[in-house]
């Protein structure tokens, strides 16, 4: 539930900072009337998302097992790529994303701003598809349980919250230090989706090694007790991983971390502004 709750409230922070640029500099530039508009492409976003959700909860109903395992396996390797990229992305495109949006929406505005409808579903759209393969994969890698689920809704309902009480200048939030903390926290949550993703591909017979385990700790730490289930909630934890999954995982969090940790010690621009409260307080 937690991994869950952290990416629900992460991308819901994400997605009500974009749509507050967004109409931060609609309103600066004196283009109230496209407000409408820019909100018609936030709640197309919305229903879209919605319906990327409905279909991989209800699509693979009525397939083999082989089937729903091999799409199981191939969608969670899917959503894993699209949570790392968006790490990476908010890494290393926070500190002049407000400079990236208005320079989109003035070519939005152009003419009757019809273009603001498509800029607003795309900024968004991407956070909510995300969202919903992220919290689909965990789902599938949970048994079926939509505690994680639960999770999520809760998240993006607290990054609502958030929001307002940043609007509002009760909270003072360093956007950049909360997106470091839940990024690293994330790619460790990732690996372990990206593990059950390939134990998923190996049922399916699609990749080898289905019966070669590394090793066998239930004994030590039951899938069944709380404290197993604990960790299979919060890094999707398998007591019993093949030497694939265990290659998988180690190659995954080799390869994220260090791209991670480049990203965040590369060389400031003086001229880019940090993603604080400070810079974000106007505009959300």
């Amino acid at each position: 539930m937690l991994p869950n709750f952290l990416i629900g409230l992460r991308e819901g922070l994400e997605a009500a900072l974009v749509v507050g640029i967004l109409i931060a500099y609609v309103v600066k530039v004196q283009r109230r009337e496209v407000l409408p508009r820019l909100w018609i492409g936030v709640a197309i976003a919305v229903v879209v998302s919605l319906g990327v959700g409905a279909i991989l909860t209800w699509g693979p109903y009525g397939l083999s097992f082989q089937a729903q395992e091999a799409i199981g396996g191939a969608l969670s390797i899917v959503a894993v790529g699209f949570v790392t990229w968006m790490i990476l992305w908010m890494a290393r495109t926070a500190r002049d994303l407000r400079h990236n949006l208005e320079s989109r929406l003035d070519v939005a505005l152009t003419g009757a701003g019809w273009g603001v409808i498509i800029l607003a579903f795309l900024s968004v759209g991407r956070e909510g598809i995300e969202t919903a393969l992220f919290v689909w994969a965990s789902v599938a890698a949970s048994g079926g349980t939509w505690i994680p689920a639960l999770g999520a809704l809760l998240g993006i309902l607290a990054a609502v919250v958030i929001e307002v009480l940043i609007y509002r200048g009760f909270v003072r939030i360093d956007l950049g230090k909360f997106f470091t903390v839940t990024g690293g926290f994330l790619i460790i949550v990732a690996a372990g989706v990206f593990a059950c993703g390939i134990g998923d591909l190996q049922e399916a017979g699609i990749l080898p090694g289905a019966l070669s385990t590394a090793w066998d700790i239930n004994g030590l730490i039951p899938a069944s007790s709380w404290y197993g289930t604990v960790l299979q909630g919060v890094v999707n934890f398998t007591p019993n991983p093949s030497w694939l999954q265990v290659a998988g995982w180690a190659m995954y969090l080799v390869v994220t971390v260090t791209a991670f940790i480049r990203t965040h010690h590369r060389p400031k621009n003086s001229a880019q502004e940090p993603l604080t409260r400070q810079t974000t307080g106007e505009l959300v």
